[in-house]
């Protein structure tokens, strides 16, 4: 399975983007750029082996603007097929969840892009528990929103943070965001 054979080199990969941050960093940076990118705003994720701190999503494959925490680069080959870094663009509309179940951290992560379908790839994102309010993007509103799955997502504060920094951006503006369960 693809997913298996990505173990390795994706951790690899995040290891490697890791050690170039240095240790008296204590804001992050957003870099807004133009690259092809993995976007991970609804993935849906899996874990890797049981009690490990990461997890696969899949995201998709997008070529524009985005905003990460690192400079935009070309994709890298690599033997497993092509290595982007997971970004982040804009959403429209969230449900706030405050609550203790785990999401999936994917910004600034590896990813490998699925030869079969250069427009989906999996990412290898880290597990956090017990930090809410957290975003789910969605459109709609149920009671199953906040309570089913593992999906990719952010802090609700980190994301109204990053959209308010985006409204001076001239290439990356935000949209008027919009919370479905108020």
């Amino acid at each position: 399975m693809l997913k298996t054979v990505l173990t390795l080199s994706l951790l690899s990969l995040g290891a490697f983007a890791l050690a170039g941050c240095s240790s008296d960093e204590t804001k992050p940076t957003n870099i807004v750029c133009e690259s092809t990118y993995a976007l991970c705003t609804t993935a849906k994720c899996t874990p890797i082996e049981e009690g490990q701190g990461t997890v696969f999503c899949d995201c998709d494959v997008k070529t524009g603007y985005s905003v990460g925490g690192t400079p935009c680069h070309e994709p890298i080959d690599s033997p497993e097929g092509k290595q982007v870094v997971s970004r982040y663009f804009p959403v429209k509309s969230y449900a706030s969840c405050n609550n203790d179940r785990p999401w999936a951290n994917c910004y600034d992560r590896p990813c490998i892009v699925d030869k079969d379908d250069p427009t989906k790839a999996v990412c290898s994102c880290n597990i956090v528990t017990k930090e809410s309010p957290y975003v789910i993007v969605t459109d709609t509103y149920s009671e199953q929103t906040c309570t089913t799955g593992l999906y990719s997502s952010a802090r609700v504060k980190d994301m109204l943070g990053l959209t308010e920094s985006l409204k001076s951006e001239e290439h990356l503006k935000p949209f008027d965001l919009k919370l479905v369960n108020e």
